[in-house]
């Protein structure tokens, strides 16, 4: 769960990414992806509990439809519209994780290692890259990305989009779809939008890895749903890869499942002009015969390879001795290049150490001199600023001696004059000093005298306590 919702957040991340939606049972048809139908109807017929619809989205926008089988492990067919083709791009293949595990959060499409563990029963349903490794076969598009551009290419590398074909039947049935789509059926087509394709594969019994069959039959069906429209087929034999045949739309019905209908209404089949067909099928028919001649001329080619193929094992030891001698001289000549090299470097760098060394003593010295120069009106503002502070220091040194010699007679000429002064007001605070102190005399002997009266009463009464009462008791 917690890579589940590690992946989900990815993807809210980089929007690039394509989104493969398993479409619901209750959905009409392919849902979004109805659009790349005839009609925006899907063939009918194919009611198999194991086949899955899926609509191919890339940046959050529907590219074609696939309807998927799990049992094969293979789509069964394609549907997409013609749109501009284009060179193809660095292919990065993903699976759908839906199809394994309906119950897990990973509603888009990813790389296969990115969800191993986290996908239940991962490979149950779909084939996976590992089923193609060392197997002889490669990832063959049913929609192939020739046909589209940009987003709608990137779109068609996902493995539910893919049947495992040898490396030479896909080449040359890419090929020929290429050639018939744009030589045959996008010239006679009025409307090139409505030109609707659907590619699919016949299973056979043979499988990849013991689970991913093999197709027997890949069929291509073509409506053009537009004016004085028309509806073609052609099949290809995977057994025989020069076998490219075309017939009706309904003849091919005939070698799919009972009940199939491709398009709705046979897209016009019982209407359509002979004179268009024969032109469609006279073009297919010229396409099929470059592609013979083609293939003679491979022949031929390849007996001429066998000739050029013995006269190169002859010829291989000269070969070998005069790219031995072209080596040695390519050797020698890198070698005189590179001594040269290092000889001018050592001798533009001696050259760029003198310069640089010139230069920075150049700097130096004139960053000296413009130091000294202007450090020159400085120090004479200093040597006027100390002069005049010295005649400053001299002038106050002269004043202090003059104040300090002056400051003697005048004390005490001033303390001379005071002294009349003083002492004229010092008399009365002497004389109220004297009297306090007769006073103050006077005070303490009839202080005293009146203390030794007290003391010699007191003693009188005492003496008399003590005699004079036993007298009187007696009496």
């Amino acid at each position: 769960m917690k890579t589940s919702i590690l992946f989900l957040l990815c993807l809210s991340v980089f929007p690039g990414f394509s989104q493969g939606r398993v479409v619901g049972e209750d959905e009409t048809g392919f849902a979004e992806c109805n659009v790349f139908f005839s009609g925006q109807i899907p063939p009918e017929g194919f009611t198999e509990p194991f086949h899955v619809k899926i609509c191919q989205q890339y940046n959050k926008e529907p590219r074609f439809a696939t309807l998927y089988s799990t049992k094969d492990k293979i789509p069964l067919y394609s549907a997409f519209k013609y749109a501009k083709p284009a060179q193809n791009e660095e292919e990065d293949w993903l699976v759908e994780p839906q199809i394994d595990d309906p119950e897990n959060d990973l509603q888009e499409m990813v790389h296969e290692a990115d969800i191993v563990g986290s996908v239940a029963n991962l490979g149950a349903n779909q084939a996976l890259t590992s089923d193609y490794v060392g197997s002889g076969y490669e990832r063959g598009l049913l929609n192939p990305s020739l046909l589209n551009e940009k987003d709608f290419q990137m779109a068609t590398y996902t493995l539910t989009n893919a049947v495992p074909l040898s490396p030479s039947l896909s080449k040359s049935w890419h090929r020929d779809i290429r050639r018939v789509v744009e030589q045959a059926l996008v010239p006679h087509c009025s409307k090139k939008d409505h030109l609707y394709l659907l590619v699919g594969a016949i299973p056979s019994n043979i499988q990849v890895n013991g689970k991913v069959s093999v197709p027997e039959t890949l069929w291509l069906a073509a409506c053009c749903d537009a004016p004085e429209g028309w509806s073609l087929a052609l099949v290809k034999k995977t057994k025989d890869e020069n076998s490219l045949a075309d017939l009706a739309v309904g003849e091919l019905e005939k070698q799919l499942l009972a009940g199939v209908r491709l398009f709705k209404g046979n897209c016009g089949e019982d209407n359509q002009r002979q004179e268009k067909m024969e032109a469609i099928v006279q073009a297919v028919t010229q396409i099929r015969s470059k592609e013979q001649a083609g293939t003679s001329d491979s022949q031929e080619a390849k007996d001429n390879g066998l000739v050029r193929k013995v006269a190169g094992i002859i010829a291989t030891p000269f070969i070998k001795l005069l790219e031995l001698l072209i080596y040695v001289f390519v050797e020698l000549v890198k070698f005189m290049f590179h001594f040269l090299w290092l000889v001018i470097k050592r001798v533009v760098s001696t050259l760029l150490d003198g310069v640089y060394s010139l230069w920075n003593g150049v700097v130096f010295y004139l960053t000296e001199i413009s130091m000294v120069l202007i450090s020159i009106p400085c120090d004479v503002g200093k040597v006027i600023i100390n002069i005049l502070q010295g005649f400053l220091e001299n002038i106050q040194d002269v004043a202090i001696f003059t104040y300090k010699i002056l400051s003697i007679p005048m004390g005490f000429v001033l303390h001379l004059a005071a002294f009349p002064y003083y002492s004229i007001c010092a008399i009365p605070s002497v004389l109220k000093d004297i009297a306090t102190g007769i006073g103050g005399t006077f005070s303490l002997v009839i202080d005293a005298t009146a203390t030794l009266l007290h003391g010699f009463y007191y003693l009188a009464a005492h003496i008399a306590k003590r005699f004079v009462p036993k007298g009187s008791s007696d009496d």
